[in-house]
């Protein structure tokens, strides 16, 4: 250990010093952002976690420590000692929290030295990610990380603290647990005892909080860890963390209570934002008709509106065809979208093209009427039913999708969102919750050829609809709720089963018969028989929350060791590979 640090301790982190600590003397200890000579005398930027101060050597000072000074650079480890004194008059950094204020020096210590790093710390250009994460130790001393980080850190406790206040007990989950495999891949882990046989990683506590609450323990809460083995995207990890809830004896009212005082508790703590509750709620249907997602962005307007019975008759071929088959035409109104050239135009068909859509039509407004390639084929009725639907003004842009339903809303729902972008619709300050709910309990897999559990089969139906579940499984209702916050899902849900018969009938309707269902899942039906109350929950996507919360642009920013794209840590190398001793003892063989 340096003899500095046995004798002399921290008094103060760079960051929080003030104009009010003028005239100390005070011991700082951090790393050097750069250093400046200015005609003998050297300025240092010092930063920690906390921010940046401005330290000085001067030769008058103590010439031996100004002479030691000349060795420092980026990225150098020091312990100094001075006296902090307000900045001369018109050398302020008005930029800095510290910008007042900087420390003379009367004594150092190079505590270590540095490379010279991979990438400049204190830049604002684009560093690589690849770079990054490689080097994920010097990225994490980045300002703009600490940040993110030190908020997760905060919302950690606000969350913990406010669980607490409500009543709920915070209790561990195993992480080795029996694999389930109902909807994403489970990571499979061999067992060296039980050969031949494997735990799973939890891709949820779901079977485990559901134990707790037919134990008795009411309101369970955990921020676990959960593991999903499945592609990867900019907002999507295959370790992630959950805020883990569940609760007996409560409806949905009761739980959508709980978390919206939660995200209010959360964001007024973490940062300084008052949210206005209850949040809007929007059925999964009309979510689906509206802005073509379940997960809405609602911070601006373009909804989508169905045209179908309007130009279910129409001239223009596409439309009547598609209409007689069984499909849609929507349509989606653009308010004054004179930025839009011919040209931008003809794009929007190759962007839902991407989607699976045949085409796109378009339409300008103008106080004589329409610009458009199929205006033509149009009846001056039909037209004026459209203006009237649409709400049309002059400058505005009408475009129309027609094809099968789930084609038309996935192709104008990312088109509502692309274009929003495109012409700055959004302002990225304004926060949107939105509750969905009213899921279907079940779709149809063309893979599996049967249908399967939206969500997950412990979910409830909405109990009048039970009587759907033999004849069209597809229109139950489940009561399952999700949290949106400007058009990312931040937490999903439901009211469970506590029902054994009930149970048994969703696996049934699963296609899972009586042994399948008691191999996967035959401890839960077994605990179902003694007393269950109902009970129900949620989970928020706690890497997700902190992401919206910051600003971030990947979910990697807000996690201190992240994997790639293709789940590998570049940092430490892994997955690789692993001895043979090591597979031999747990009998297994790599088949290349």
């Amino acid at each position: 250990m340096s003899q500095f640090i046995s004798i002399k301790k921290r008094t103060h982190y760079c960051g929080a010093l003030r104009a009010a600590e003028a005239g100390k003397t005070i011991v700082l200890m951090g790393w050097v952002q750069r250093r400046r000579d200015h005609g003998g005398v050297i300025f240092v930027d010092l930063r920690d976690r906390e921010g940046l101060i401005q330290i000085v050597f001067n030769p008058e000072v103590n010439p031996a420590i100004h002479q030691e000074a000349h060795r420092i650079r980026s990225e150098y480890v020091l312990a100094v000692q001075g006296k902090v004194r307000l900045r001369p008059e018109g050398m302020e950094n008005p930029e800095l929290p510290t910008g007042e204020i900087e420390v003379m020096i009367d004594d150092l210590d190079i505590l270590n030295e540095s490379k010279t790093p991979p990438f400049v710390l204190d830049t604002t250009e684009e560093i690589s990610e690849t770079v990054r994460l490689k080097y994920r130790y010097l990225d994490l001393r980045r300002p703009e990380i600490q940040k993110k980080i030190i908020l997760r850190s905060r919302a950690a406790k606000v969350t913990r603290d406010y669980f607490n206040d409500q009543g709920f007990i915070e209790i561990e989950t195993p992480f080795l647990t029996k694999s389930t495999p109902e909807g994403a891949r489970d990571y499979l882990v061999p067992s060296r005892v039980n050969q031949g046989m494997f735990y799973a990683l939890p891709q949820s506590p779901q079977l485990f909080k559901q134990l707790l609450m037919i134990s008795g323990f009411d309101r369970y809460y955990q921020i676990v860890k959960c593991f999903r083995d499945e592609d990867l995207r900019a907002d999507r990890q295959p370790e992630f963390t959950q805020v883990d809830l569940e609760m007996s004896f409560i409806d949905e009212n009761d739980i959508i209570a709980v978390m919206e005082g939660y995200m209010a508790c959360l964001f007024e703590a973490c940062l300084g934002l008052k949210l206005e509750t209850p949040f809007p709620r929007i059925a999964w249907r009309d979510a689906m008709d509206r802005y073509g997602k379940d997960s809405p962005d609602t911070r601006f307007a373009m909804e989508l509106k169905d045209l179908t019975d309007i130009l279910k008759e129409s001239d223009f071929t596409l439309f009547r065809e598609v209409a007689v088959s069984g499909g849609v035409v929507k349509a989606m109104k653009v308010e004054d979208a004179r930025k839009l050239s011919r040209k931008d135009l003809d794009g929007l068909k190759d962007y839902v093209a991407a989607y699976g859509a045949r085409g796109l039509a378009w339409a300008r407004i103008h106080p004589e009427g329409w610009t458009s390639p199929i205006f033509k084929y149009l009846k001056p009725l039909e037209v004026q039913q459209i203006n009237a639907r649409m709400a049309v003004q002059e400058g505005d842009l009408v475009v129309f999708v027609a094809d099968k339903p789930g084609i038309v809303l996935d192709a104008l729902g990312n088109l509502r969102l692309h274009l929003a972008k495109r012409l700055n619709l959004i302002d990225p300050a304004v926060l949107a919750f939105t509750w969905v709910t009213e899921f279907p309990l079940m779709q149809y897999s063309d893979a599996d050829k049967r249908f399967v559990s939206m969500h997950h089969p412990f979910t409830s139906p909405v109990m009048e609809d039970l009587p759907l579940l033999e004849t069209e499984p597809g229109r139950v209702r489940a009561r399952a709720y999700d949290l949106v916050l400007n058009g990312s899902e931040v937490g999903g849900g439901s009211i469970r089963i506590h029902s054994q018969a009930v149970q048994a009938t969703i696996f049934r309707a699963l296609g899972l018969d009586q042994e399948e269902a008691r191999t996967k899942f035959g401890f839960l039906l077994d605990a179902l028989e003694y007393g269950t109350p109902p009970h129900g929950g949620i989970a928020f996507g706690f890497d997700r929350l902190i992401m919206l919360m910051t600003q971030a642009d990947s979910i990697r920013d807000v996690i201190a060791f992240p994997k790639t794209q293709k789940a590998s840590c570049l940092l430490t190398d892994a997955p690789s590979k692993v001895g043979i001793e090591q597979l031999m003892e747990l009998s297994l063989k790599v088949v290349q």
